[in-house]
């Protein structure tokens, strides 16, 4: 990536020389090339919010900014960038979603996330330590940035406008007020659970903002939530991809004996998987784990493991996250251990399974949804 800073050689995380996707896009060019241009004093604190893979405090780190992200893997894919171009440990500052966040801002750079809710959480973290004097400079693809955010920005921050757009990304310029009157933050965000949907029926649910779903139970979970393998013999049971934690919290609470371990690369989902865990009174073994899939787990260790995986990697389309899953249960399945998940039918995840597995049965299907079953032989 050609920046006014030099060129970062950058790579997501884990590497695949398969992979074309590459490390930044077009936003992360205008936003490096507007600083430049516009000679914005970067001798301040500066701090960047959802920078993806790192590509943004790479370029900058010459200035020490403090980066702020929910992803393991964004965080991870930082520090690989950060030592591939030879930057000291320390320049960079990397905290998460759930860590307090730098006391006074006078830079804000912000790539534009995917979800509005997670948007308006981390401005009303940041707005007390923004001052009239801070730049604030927003990121995203044109398809990323709607009435929306500009009106979060606006509504939270301070007044706010767009630039041209470039190479189909455009720029999003704000002005601090600090006498703007701020709406509370209303995350996180608690509900109950339905009938009819197990031993879950009834219980709360904590939602962190970005969370899927964060207002309500999805359709694809409530599938999954009526058709989950019958508890009661124990075991360690795996809530991959765990999001709010209901479909363990499902298990944990009809097999109390059960060892339930959430795992996701959001923070955000983790504390909320936390969360929901202990609101509704949980007895039993619960272990809740940020990172990549079961890496770390050891081989052979698991009994069941549950996955409703993500097909999209932040506006890309993408069945990398699921095959990582899949491989990732084979791996730490005992003999005659069991994945289950479900998916849309049309992603055929049937087909990896018997892949992977030698094996595929239907537990449950309707028109859009299917429960899928491999037993590791």
């Amino acid at each position: 990536m050609t920046t006014a800073w030099g060129e970062p050689v950058l790579a997501r995380f884990p590497e695949d020389p398969r992979d074309r996707l590459r490390a930044w896009d077009a936003s992360d060019e205008y936003l490096l090339r507007h600083l430049a241009e516009r000679r914005v004093p970067l001798s301040g604190t500066v701090v960047v919010v959802g920078d993806r893979w790192g590509a943004l405090v790479t370029a900058l780190a010459a200035h020490r900014p403090a980066q702020i992200t929910d992803s393991w893997l964004g965080q991870e894919a930082t520090r690989a960038n950060l030592a591939r171009n030879g930057v000291e440990p320390g320049a960079v500052r990397l905290l998460t979603t759930q860590d307090p966040p730098p006391g006074r801002i006078d830079v804000l750079l912000v790539r534009v996330p995917k979800s509005l809710a997670l948007l308006e959480d981390q401005l009303l973290r940041l707005a007390p330590a923004v001052h009239e004097d801070t730049v604030v400079v927003g990121a995203g693809m044109v398809k990323e940035i709607h009435t929306s955010t500009l009106d979060l920005f606006e509504r939270i921050l301070g007044p706010t406008r767009t630039s041209l757009a470039e190479k189909k990304a455009r720029l999003i310029l704000c002005t601090p007020d600090p006498t703007l009157r701020r709406p509370e933050n209303p995350w996180p965000y608690r509900y109950p659970l339905p009938d009819g949907i197990g031993p879950v029926s009834g219980a709360t649910v904590v939602n962190h903002a970005g969370v899927f779903c964060a207002d309500r139970l999805d359709i694809g979970t409530r599938f999954f939530l009526r058709h989950l393998p019958a508890g009661g013999d124990g075991g360690r049971v795996v809530d991959l991809g765990c999001g709010n934690g209901v479909v363990g919290t499902a298990m944990a609470l009809a097999d109390p004996r059960a060892e339930v371990l959430f795992v996701d690369e959001s923070f955000q989902a983790v504390a909320s998987a936390q969360a929901t865990y202990r609101e509704n009174d949980v007895s039993g073994h619960a272990e809740f784990r940020v990172g990549d899939g079961l890496s770390g787990v050891p081989a052979d260790s698991v009994d069941l493991v549950l996955n409703n995986p993500p097909f999209h990697s932040h506006q890309a389309t993408t069945d990398a996250t699921a095959w990582r899953m899949f491989t990732g249960a084979r791996r730490t399945l005992r003999r005659g251990g069991e994945l289950w998940v479900i998916g849309n039918r049309h992603l055929g995840y049937h087909v990896k399974l018997r892949r992977l597995f030698g094996n595929s049965e239907v537990v449950a299907s309707d028109p859009k949804f299917v429960v899928l079953k491999a037993v590791k032989r």
